[in-house]
């Protein structure tokens, strides 16, 4: 049976604790920095807070996005997606989906449930 040791899974996921430093929710889901940070983007959070790799439910290790609350809608439409970025180097991190869409307006603001990113353990 394959295996792979949390040291190995840690080391991918702390890239999300060290170098992720803002968030966006996208209209779709990004494929780029570009996509994530203007193309879709919808509103943003900066100053986030990404936990140290933990146990994941079912296997495998994880990291927590804190939960974000009054962040700045910077467009109108659905949300369907988030991205987690690193700005300082141009990086398109981590994307999902919203658990749930919703809808936004220019100049509100938007909260979201924290969020887990994980890596499953091989079958």
């Amino acid at each position: 049976m394959a295996s792979i040791a949390d040291r190995v899974l840690d080391n991918g996921l702390t890239v999300l604790d060290t170098e992720a430093d803002a968030v966006h929710i996208t209209s779709q889901e990004a494929t780029s920095y570009a996509e994530a940070t203007s193309t879709y983007t919808l509103g943003n959070a900066s100053s986030i807070s990404v936990g140290a790799p933990a146990d994941r439910t079912g296997g495998g290790r994880k990291v927590t996005l804190a939960a974000i609350s009054g962040a700045s809608v910077t467009g109108t439409g659905t949300a369907t997606h988030y991205a987690i970025v690193d700005t300082a180097n141009s990086r398109l991190l981590v994307t999902g989906s919203l658990t749930a869409s919703q809808s936004v307006t220019s100049g509100n603001t938007f909260s979201l449930e924290a969020l887990d990113v994980g890596i499953p353990d091989p079958s």
